[in-house]
């Protein structure tokens, strides 16, 4: 199983067009205010910080870079190879791999293990951006990929973020000019319950270790000036030793 052609073919129209300078994207906050925090929830619950950290669906790579400055090894990877080519780009010292995977083809996750070994996994904003078909099959590969030893840290949009983007969508002077690309490719973001998150990696044979919630930090502004901040949640997850 894989993702649909329509689905990568987004992707790759959305990043061709995209911007390279930071921030230019709706997601694309500094680090400080995304990988940052979520990695303070995130390392006390390492059992080998030493394995290599997987960035999955590193997009251009801006929290890549930031995993980069603080493990041993970080690859970043993504389904479209225009955004890697963004990576890239704005990593001329080669701070991190760039590797282009489909996370819901089980052949590519069993060959990404069998070279990197288990790893941790930093997943930000992924799964609801997923047909809804392929959100299990996403996780699973998760699963192969974290092995026994490894820990997936996954953010995703809560139930609460709809009225937040349906507002924003539907706004009278139309939506915020970063999220209009998102729209116009086809690649709104899609509705995961709240309950479903955990009851995929349930499915997946890893168990919740930690969870919370912890609003989703975008570079857009409302007309008040403030920043656009999406609620979210976040889950560890893991064998249990």
């Amino acid at each position: 199983m894989s993702v649909t052609n329509r689905y990568r073919e987004a992707w790759e129209g959305f990043w061709r067009e995209a911007p390279d300078e930071q921030g230019a994207v709706f997601w694309d906050a500094e680090p400080a205010l995304t990988a940052a925090r979520h990695l303070a929830l995130f390392e006390a619950h390492l059992a080998d910080p030493g394995l290599p950290m997987l960035d999955l669906g590193c997009g251009n790579g801006t929290q890549t870079r930031f995993l980069a400055d603080r493990f041993r090894r970080v690859v970043g990877a993504d389904l479209s190879g225009a955004a890697l080519d963004h990576a890239r780009r704005a990593d001329p010292a080669g701070q991190a791999a760039y590797r282009l995977f489909d996370a819901v083809e089980k052949s590519e996750a069993e060959t990404l293990h069998a070279e990197l070994g288990d790893v941790n996994i930093y997943m930000r904003g992924v799964l609801h951006q997923a047909e809804p078909d392929d959100r299990q099959s996403m996780v699973n590969g998760i699963a192969t990929l974290v092995g026994e030893r490894g820990r997936a840290f996954l953010v995703e949009l809560s139930e609460a973020a709809k009225p937040v983007l349906l507002g924003l969508a539907q706004s009278p002077s139309g939506p915020p000019p970063k999220l209009a690309p998102v729209f116009r490719h086809g690649i709104a973001p899609g509705e995961v319950a709240d309950a479903s998150v955990p009851e995929y990696l349930r499915s997946a044979g890893l168990t919740v270790l930690a969870d919370g919630e912890l609003p989703l930090v975008t570079t857009e502004y409302g007309p008040d000036g403030a920043r656009i901040e999406l609620p979210s949640r976040w889950v560890v997850a893991g064998r249990r030793a």
